[in-house]
């Protein structure tokens, strides 16, 4: 899910994971810079923050802050798994971009192709549109809080995939005309999750493990389905209210899956960003259209066209956004990322694909600001570059 940017709370250190940074000067500079950012923001006895910072192919910089848990308190490590929240994006991106690689979808296919029981509103809408955002689907979380709907579902009583799909169904047009707006649609990747699994025959957790996860040694990276499947090392998510911390792990929406149900560790998305950069699952050419900001018909780059009571700082300004990654540069540096917020869990994903840069954050806390706290590596990085 992807929600309001939250601002960041410094607070004190724990124990470091041991650094696979190397010996010159510079790496031990650039070593005590990164980890000057993170050591004051959480103790050993609170919710804290994976961070994984690699260059040109190699880990560079790998901590864990602060513990899993407020019961065993278990020390947060490379091997902890987290809620990605909207950082699943990209996964659900390419489980749909594999099924078109095995020829069975296309991108222009609509979504009455796929679900021909879907309303007419649906038959303007391509698997293209659900991909950039630009499919113009009703938001789901605002159609759980409408009139009688909104005590249907609890954390206790998640909504889940189908039931999502039930509520879209139920209506007789979109937010706007597919590809003439962009707006940032959960509603889109939980449609997708379910694309894969009609197209395929698997279920969305079967297809990513065996189509992603398990081809590249991502062992204990999982689609979550309660009672399915567990999560190793599971770091549960908190809120902080005052000076205390509480646990906030679920909501009436964290089981739904292509929009934000995978859990990873910073060990395991190194290897994700090993098989992006070594184009291990696709082709660079058929990776190419997931990297291409999508535009409006008239050739104009979107801004971020929100819902009421839409408080992103991003909304109405330009978006770049392809198949499940933001695009935009930063400090005119090309950059594919994205950031994920849900309930107890901030995280955020940045691969500066000239610089050879990747910064992966990932927080079971929602006081922290993992993108904002990435920004500052890479500034640091930069400097220390020139």
């Amino acid at each position: 899910m992807l929600r309001l940017r939250m601002s960041t709370v410094a607070l004190v250190f724990l124990f470091p994971l041991p650094s696979v940074l190397g010996t010159s000067a510079e790496q031990s500079s650039t070593e005590h810079g990164i980890e000057a950012i993170f050591q004051n923001l959480t103790d050993s006895q609170s919710p804290g923050i994976a961070v994984l910072v690699r260059e040109n192919g190699r880990t560079v910089f790998e901590r864990g802050y602060g513990v899993r848990d407020l019961h065993s308190k278990s020390t947060i490590d490379s091997h902890s798994n987290f809620r990605l929240a909207s950082c699943t994006k990209q996964f659900t991106a390419m489980a749909v971009m594999l099924l078109v690689h095995d020829g069975k979808l296309r991108y222009d296919e609509r979504v009455t192709d796929v679900f021909p029981e879907f309303p007419d509103y649906g038959k303007a809408m391509t698997i293209r549109n659900l991909l950039n955002h630009t499919s113009g689907l009703p938001d789901y979380e605002s159609l759980m809080e409408e009139g009688s709907k909104s005590s249907r579902w609890n954390k206790n009583k998640q909504i889940h995939d189908v039931d999502v799909l039930d509520l879209l169904e139920t209506q007789k047009h979109g937010k706007f005309a597919a590809g003439k707006q962009w707006s940032y649609s959960n509603s889109g990747y939980v449609v997708l999750g379910l694309v894969v699994v009609r197209v395929s025959g698997k279920s969305f957790p079967e297809f990513l493990h065996d189509r992603i996860f398990a081809p590249l040694g991502m062992d204990h990276t999982l689609a979550y389905v309660n009672g399915i499947n567990e999560i190793p090392k599971r770091a549960y998510g908190h809120s902080r209210e005052g000076s205390r911390f509480f646990e906030t792990d679920q909501s009436a929406t964290s089981a739904t899956l292509g929009d934000g149900g995978v859990y990873s560790n910073i060990e395991d998305l190194a290897k994700w960003d090993d098989a992006l950069a070594h184009h291990a699952l696709l082709s660079a050419d058929e990776m190419q259209p997931a990297l291409m900001a999508v535009k409006l018909p008239d050739g104009s780059i979107p801004n971020w066209s929100s819902d009421p009571g839409d408080v992103d700082p991003l909304a109405g300004k330009p978006v770049f956004y392809g198949f499940g990654w933001f695009l935009d540069d930063y400090r005119g540096k090309p950059r594919m990322w994205h950031y994920g917020e849900t309930t107890g869990f901030r995280t955020a994903i940045e691969r500066f694909t000239e610089d050879k840069l990747t910064i992966i954050i990932l927080s079971n806390r929602s006081d922290l600001n993992p993108d904002l706290l990435a920004s500052q590596v890479a500034d640091l990085y930069f400097r220390s570059h020139h």
